[in-house]
């Protein structure tokens, strides 16, 4: 660990324990992920990571900011940097700074530009997963995100529409889009995070019926936009309340009920516990498919689908586990 004034540089090891080592006053809900674009690859060689840093912060000052916009920085050679007190709101993201962990990748990263190193890749995916565990996020589009989902005038999100930048890149881990994301990224991120729990159970699974429906911070038609939702979006609901839904499992995320049309409810096939110490949950039902999170032994929960020696744990999606690691209760 090397610290020069406020920037403090660590390897990945070393970030893990200075996050744990330290705790922070503001509420933390989503990890911003950004690239460069300038400076990038060539401008890194290898050592000069401290004087890219301050010149970073000095072309944000130019730009009208009070200090270096970003809370963390990654290298090319797997180092990350604390850049912006944690307990400072960041300059990433128009409309969702507050709430926000803003995370920026030295690189060009959109297609044709920068290759990305083995040990940038490992750092990026890392620091996401430490940074979810510390703050109890379960990694999704709606908490690991992309500056590119979010309209640059509107603040609002958009997943890409309207006015916006290609960061952090349109090849960053195999794409900008949210559906790249969740393919590509997300799962990776989810892995390293080993979540021992299951997720917030999903009361019932619908459609957006409307041309735009708000996703408002509160149960009520006054409450601040946070984003909006096209129609045919598929929303999880986590609760009811007076005309509105929850749909996300940890944040006060709402819609309208009347606007979202409901699914027909899965009927569980059976219950099972789990038997192993600890149980990997697979985005297929096959050994080598994606882990997104474990479950610890003693978890039970049911099952909608047996498959070949594998068991549907989730009714609308695809999560996996091996049912010779459990038992039916």
């Amino acid at each position: 660990m090397e610290q020069r004034g406020k920037f403090i540089l660590m390897t990945l090891p070393e970030f893990a324990q200075w996050l744990d080592n330290n705790s922070f006053s503001r509420t933390i809900r989503l990890i911003q992920n950004h690239h460069t674009y300038i400076p990038g690859y060539t401008h890194f060689r290898g050592n000069n990571h401290f004087s890219m840093l301050i010149g970073m912060e000095n072309a944000h000052l130019q730009r009208g900011f009070n200090e270096i916009a970003q809370n963390l920085t990654t290298f090319p050679d797997g180092r990350v940097a604390v850049c912006r007190d944690f307990n400072k709101i960041p300059g990433g993201i128009k409309g969702a700074n507050t709430y926000g962990i803003c995370m920026e990748h030295i690189g060009n990263f959109d297609t044709g530009g920068d290759i990305m190193t083995a040990a940038h890749t490992d750092a990026i995916l890392e620091a996401n997963a430490l940074l979810c565990k510390k703050f109890s996020l379960i990694a999704s589009s709606d908490t690991v995100v992309y500056h590119h989902w979010w309209d640059l005038n509107s603040g609002l999100r958009t997943n890409g529409s309207g006015s916006t930048k290609s960061c952090p890149g349109t090849n960053f881990f195999g794409g900008n889009k949210v559906a790249d994301a969740e393919a590509h990224f997300i799962p990776r991120v989810a892995a390293l995070i080993n979540l021992t729990t299951a997720p917030p159970a999903i009361l019932w699974e619908g459609l957006v019926n409307a041309n735009s429906l708000f996703v408002r911070e509160n149960a009520d038609a006054n409450a601040r936009a946070l984003r909006s939702l096209s129609r045919s979006t598929p929303v999880m609901v986590y609760e009811e309340r007076n005309g509105w839904l929850r749909i996300h499992p940890s944040r006060q995320e709402w819609v309208a009920a009347r606007f979202v049309t409901r699914n027909q409810v899965p009927v569980p096939m059976g219950q099972v516990e789990i038997t192993a110490s600890t149980l990997r949950v697979r985005n297929e039902p096959k050994g080598d498919a994606t882990v997104l999170r474990s479950l610890a032994q003693g978890t039970r929960l049911p099952y909608f689908e047996a498959h070949n020696g594998w068991l549907r744990v989730h009714a609308y999606q695809s999560e996996w586990i091996a049912e010779r690691f459990t038992h039916s209760v």
